[in-house]
């Protein structure tokens, strides 16, 4: 597929902010959104697509990110800080994984071995979610800076929950990694806004 084009960089856009959204119900309810659950989990069992909505299980996978990406850009909804902030560290992050080629040869092993569970026990199984969240706690949140989860604590104690959140920001990583392959960058993102929201119009419509 080719990747360089805007409709794949907004698609992957909307995969971070998915995850970001995702990450924030899960520490403040306990709950999140089950279908974008599925869909972002689901992208990092996806290694071989043949297109970037096809990561994602298709553009419905990517609805509330599509909504949340939407409402940031024309300023309908009102920003969560702690959204914006895990967003902006994921892209940060994935940036710094680049570098290290142990982490992601690691990261494909993990991911492998979580696509061989889901054949035993489906996609978002304890056991999937407690190898992925494993994966991104002994790689990912070694690198500085830490992605700090604010939320209720009864829900981030809970250790389902933290491998949930974990595995999701390891989903969010491939997003951004995404991003990055489809050309997307901070300055394409503050300079092509208006193309960057007819682009996620269109996809919004598509779905």
């Amino acid at each position: 597929m080719e990747l360089n084009t805007f409709s794949n960089q907004t698609i992957a856009l909307a995969g971070i902010a998915q995850v970001a959204v995702l990450v924030q119900q899960l520490a403040t309810t306990g709950t999140c959104d089950q279908q974008a659950m599925d869909a972002s989990i689901g992208s990092l069992l996806k290694i071989d697509s043949d297109s970037a909505a096809d990561i994602y299980g298709g553009l419905g996978g990517l609805k509330l990110g599509f909504d949340q990406l939407n409402g940031q850009i024309t300023g309908e909804k009102p920003p969560n800080p702690d959204q914006a902030r895990y967003a902006a560290a994921i892209v940060f992050l994935e940036r710094k994984l680049s570098d290290r080629k142990d982490f992601l040869s690691a990261i494909q092993a993990g991911i492998v071995k979580a696509q061989a569970q889901t054949e035993q026990f489906g996609e978002l199984h304890e056991n999937v979610l407690a190898n992925l969240g494993d994966l991104y706690h002994s790689t990912i949140s070694t690198l500085q800076p830490r992605i700090m989860v604010n939320g209720e604590q009864r829900f981030l104690s809970r250790p389902d929950i933290a491998n949930k959140i974990r595995a999701l920001l390891l989903a969010g990583i491939r997003s951004a990694m995404l991003w990055r392959q489809c050309g997307g960058s901070r300055w394409k993102f503050i300079f092509y806004r208006k193309k960057i929201q007819a682009e996620l119009q269109d996809l919004i419509k598509r779905i």
